[in-house]
């Protein structure tokens, strides 16, 4: 692929993206005055769970775990009635801007800003994984065909994200995460169409990598429950505890409104979801009978701009990958900004917030050159490992204030919230050894938040 042809695919999206965020700036930025319909939400959130790392990982994911990943989806549904009918009443009762305001109003304020801490170390480091991915799959399609470095794809990308969340707040998030649902359902979609037609009779019967359903080894990462309670508590922490999330939901007009999108979306992100896992095992067979080698997270990449498919397929796949990667940045952005701003510095001054909106930018791109030295590009698998230790201890304390009237020593919080993950950390390294060769995987999440819960209880007192 011409590499001025990925230059005018990007500029079409930030112009269509930057219009969007332009038109949406009139709008409340915090909230959006709680004035969405719920189906606009729901739109919004079926690419909102997903990124550039969904679009690129999910398809290679199937060569080592097949359709596997379902599993966990049944999971993430159960997730999101714990959130729809636990969380979301709560944060629409206490009329929160920052979800982590509950921790104060429970506990004290040590305890609220260790959840915002904690969610603002997830999120950089998520947010930075998931554009690191794209940089790379950039750098092979544009700057390092025009001789360009590394550090200005980089810069460029933290440009972009920063113009189009500049002035719309959470509604220029909103439109931007519809225009990628579109993008993203349509690459996927006609990718599908145009590759099976080098398969007249099918891909998918008797395939090795169409097994959905792991029951036989209980060690094994992909062991059913370990796959379903991972989804569960995966889905709790990164949707229902993490703001950028939750920003969304809270912007539809009542309880009620809210419930409905997120029901609603966790089936349709289910199918999605499955569409990509067909794609992979299609792409793999496409690449097996074209001679391609590629596996992994780059299996998608490969395919698409190895010439044998039509043109169009290149393209679709830079738009889906574009649209979802730098969406998922900006709404990324705009969480860190709001977090930042409102849970930390504890102001809504318009001009810090624009500095602390620049700031953030900066960091991500710092975080990304952090990730490019480690060079690790099983993105997917990267993001839920940092989510198991970084949410861990927020699931584990709203979890201590739903479920018990105890209060704690909320000086001791921040204690807590360090020594849970390096606990687990040192469970993870150690257990192959003293557990007859159990390899733990994203299970990992709850027992955190198990940790955390037992060790507030060991600093409990009394109402």
């Amino acid at each position: 692929m011409s590499p001025y042809v990925v230059i005018a695919v990007v500029a079409a999206w930030f112009a269509v993206s930057l219009a969007i965020s332009r038109v949406s700036g009139r709008r409340g930025k915090w909230t959006g005055d709680r004035r969405n319909s719920w189906w606009v939400v729901t739109l919004a959130m079926i690419s909102s769970c997903m990124s550039g790392v969904t679009f690129v990982s999910v398809p290679g994911m199937v060569a080592s775990s097949g359709l596997g990943y379902l599993q966990m989806c049944i999971g993430f549904f159960l997730g999101y009635l714990v959130i729809a009918f636990v969380l979301t009443p709560l944060y629409f009762r206490l009329g929160v801007v920052s979800i982590y305001e509950y921790l104060e109003k429970r506990f004290g304020l040590s305890s609220y800003r260790t959840g915002a801490w904690m969610f603002f170390i997830s999120k950089l480091l998520g947010a930075s994984v998931r554009l690191f991915l794209v940089c790379l799959t950039l750098q092979m399609l544009l700057f390092g065909p025009l001789g360009l470095p590394f550090a200005l794809n980089v810069a460029v990308s933290a440009v972009i994200i920063l113009a189009f969340t500049w002035r719309g707040g959470v509604h220029s998030v909103i439109g931007n995460d519809i225009l990628r649902t579109v993008c993203m359902v349509a690459a996927v979609v006609l990718t599908l169409i145009f590759i099976s037609k080098a398969f007249p009779e099918g891909t998918l019967a008797g395939n090795e990598m169409t097994r959905i359903f792991f029951f036989d080894d209980p060690g094994h990462p992909q062991y059913f429950w370990k796959q379903l309670l991972g989804g569960i508590f995966m889905v709790i922490a990164m949707t229902g505890l993490d703001q950028d999330m939750m920003q969304r939901t809270l912007t539809c007009r009542n309880v009620r409104d809210s419930q409905r999108n997120l029901i609603v979306s966790s089936l349709l992100q289910t199918v999605v979801i499955a569409l990509f896992l067909i794609l992979g095992v299609e792409m793999y067979s496409y690449a097996s009978l074209r001679g391609i080698d590629a596996s992994g997270d780059t299996l998608f990449p490969a395919v698409a701009v190895s010439g044998g498919l039509p043109a169009i397929v290149g393209i679709l796949f830079l738009v889906g990958l574009v649209s979802s990667a730098y969406g998922a940045g900006g709404s990324a952005l705009t969480a860190l900004t709001t977090s930042f701003s409102v849970d930390i510095l504890r102001t809504n001054d318009p001009g810090k917030r624009r500095l602390v909106h620049v700031g953030m930018a900066v960091l991500m791109g710092v975080t990304i050159f952090i990730f490019a030295s480690i060079n690790s590009t099983s993105a997917i698998d990267a993001v839920y490992k940092l989510a198991s230790y970084t949410y861990g201890p927020i699931l584990g304390l709203f979890a201590f204030g739903i479920l018990t009237p105890w209060n704690v020593r909320d000086r001791l919080v921040p204690v807590v919230a360090l020594a849970a993950p390096l606990l687990c950390l040192a469970l993870v390294l150690t257990a192959p050894y003293w557990l007859s060769g159990y390899h733990f995987s994203y299970e990992i999440l709850p027992l955190n938040a198990a940790v955390t819960f037992l060790m507030l209880c060991c600093i409990k007192r009394k109402k």
